[in-house]
């Protein structure tokens, strides 16, 4: 009887666990998405994000950068609280700096990848779910295929190639694909020994982290892809 008491607790320690992960990464695309429609349509925002040769664009991308090695370089030693208000507010400034999107792209193109990308989302994490590979034997290759995304947008940054554009948005949108199914699988693993202490709380919002970065990364790059830029 004791058996099935503590089993049936480890159960709903999980349930929790992954319904708080999950939680915190639509909570975070909710706050950014509502950020980059507020920040598009003020023009005091518009002007500190893009004016004054971008130097506000440029100091919210340095401010992500620290807040992300912030909550990964001291989440165990975080209260819940702080990494709450931590990731609460990397989505607001990442919502910020995508408002440019909505003078990048049609409204229509917008709305469209983003069910695409709802979609694409969806399915990958139920494969996570229930497929019967062990996806963490290829962290050693999504490392080294991030690297390696990130040295070609470098690349092409400087050499503005069409055709390089094109490429690096399809092995983007394929690269964060496959991140979906692996952090999937990841989070249901570790929500086999969550048992509700605050520890397990800050490794959610890590998680849910990575998946939100995950759905953002496939949404831009599926946008370059197929979205009718402005005139």
């Amino acid at each position: 009887m004791e058996n099935i008491f503590i089993q049936q607790t480890q159960i709903s320690a999980s349930r929790k666990f992954i319904a708080r992960v999950y939680g915190w990464m639509f909570a975070a695309l909710f706050v950014s998405g509502a950020t980059a429609l507020i920040t598009a349509m003020s023009p005091t925002l518009l002007h500190f994000v893009f004016g004054g040769r971008m130097l506000g664009f440029f100091a919210l991308i340095i401010a992500e950068l620290v807040l992300v090695w912030f909550l990964s370089a001291n989440i165990r030693n975080l209260s819940p609280t702080t990494a709450a208000i931590s990731f609460i507010v990397y989505s607001v400034i990442n919502g910020m700096t995508l408002s440019s999107i909505f003078f990048a792209y049609q409204i229509g193109n917008i709305v469209n990848v983003f069910f695409i990308t709802a979609l694409m989302f969806g399915a990958m994490t139920l494969y996570g779910i229930f497929t019967k590979a062990d996806l963490m034997a290829f962290s050693r290759y999504i490392t080294m295929a991030l690297i390696g995304l990130i040295i070609a947008s470098v690349v092409n940054f400087l050499f503005k190639s069409s055709m390089l554009d094109w490429i690096i948005s399809i092995a983007g949108v394929a690269l964060f694909t496959g991140l979906t199914a692996y952090d999937t699988q990841r989070v249901i693993r570790t929500a086999e020994y969550a048992d509700g202490r605050n520890a397990y709380k800050n490794v959610a919002i890590i998680a849910a982290l990575n998946l939100y970065l995950d759905f953002i990364n496939i949404f831009l790059y599926l946008l370059r892809l197929f979205g009718n830029r402005r005139r």
